[in-house]
């Protein structure tokens, strides 16, 4: 791995990843001056500069992030989590030489952004094509629940395999501490798309994978809560994308669910309909799901996306 692979979120310099404090050599900085980032005992470390805050805890709150903990290891979202793995496994081994390309022999670096609690991240974590994974999200909660989830070895984080290093990292989406050209590949699962910070921080022919609720997904939950329901449209990003990236491949994907009380109460906790939905409705809907649980479908849609060569 490169030791300019991350970038200070104050000066931009390059950060340096140690075991107790990160630190930039300040080269950047009109003054000169070296910034710490301290690494928690956990295991994580907060880039999320105060002046890239929105508000005091942005990002998915503990509740929520517990929710979904329950939620998705409870299997309910394997059929999604199974395909994205299959896919990058796919993209990995097919086009090697694309990878990297001017850096033949060096690490493949990934980015799983909005990557919340890890569900998916440790499972991308799996494969064995990459050396580096970073899982970031905005939401200190959700990464401190992903550095939990990894194993300590010799001072890095490390996958069950004992070779990809993971790197959870509290940072804004919008402001990524990476350098440019820096990613083989970044996964977005239900995040925000933004095409410039992305497009900057990939290689070119880089990967962007991307995962959105399709449409008539978790149809009987949503005609349920809501008065008027407004369906999913997933490809509506796809031309905020078109000047930086080439979509290759569109997969989907779906699971069909039966949903207790308790198992209703965490998907509402975790998504949208949280704080969408008027409170007598959800009440209402979960009275029910003790009588019966809530069979419904949820339904996905994975874009596999590849960055220009500018």
């Amino acid at each position: 791995m490169s030791v300019s692979l991350f970038t200070c979120p104050i000066c931009q310099s390059p950060l340096l990843p140690a075991v107790t404090n990160w630190h930039c050599d300040g080269s950047l900085n009109p003054k000169n001056i070296s910034h710490g980032f301290d690494v928690a005992r956990q295991g994580y470390v907060n880039l999320l500069p105060v002046q890239q805050k929105k508000s005091k805890q942005p990002g998915d709150s503990l509740e929520s992030i517990a929710a979904r903990q329950r939620f998705l290891q409870a299997g309910y979202y394997q059929p999604l989590q199974t395909l994205i793995s299959q896919q990058l496994d796919q993209l990995l081994s097919t086009k090697p030489a694309q990878i990297n390309s001017e850096q033949a022999k060096s690490s493949i670096n990934w980015l799983d952004i909005g990557c919340g609690e890890g569900y998916y991240t440790q499972a991308i974590a799996q494969i064995k094509r990459f050396d580096t994974l970073i899982a970031a999200d905005i939401s200190k909660p959700a990464v401190l629940a992903v550095a939990k989830a990894s194993k300590l070895t010799k001072n890095l984080w490390l996958n069950a395999n004992n070779k990809t290093v993971i790197y959870p990292l509290v940072t804004s989406a919008a402001h990524l501490p990476l350098s440019a050209n820096s990613m083989a590949g970044i996964s977005s699962i239900f995040s925000p798309i933004l095409p410039d910070a992305f497009a900057s921080v990939l290689e070119d022919k880089g990967y962007l994978v991307i995962a959105k609720p399709d449409v008539g997904h978790l149809a009987e939950v949503r005609a349920a809560l809501f008065a008027e329901v407004r369906e999913h449209n997933s490809d509506k990003f796809l031309t905020e994308l078109e000047p930086f990236f080439e979509l290759i491949e569109t997969r989907q994907v779906r699971a069909e669910l039966s949903l207790s009380s308790a198992a209703l109460a965490d998907l509402l906790t975790m998504t949208p309909y949280a704080y969408r939905a008027q409170p007598e409705k959800r009440q209402a809907l979960l009275a029910m799901a003790k009588e019966h649980p809530l069979v419904t479908t949820a339904k996905f849609v994975l874009y596999v996306l590849q960055k220009k060569a500018l």
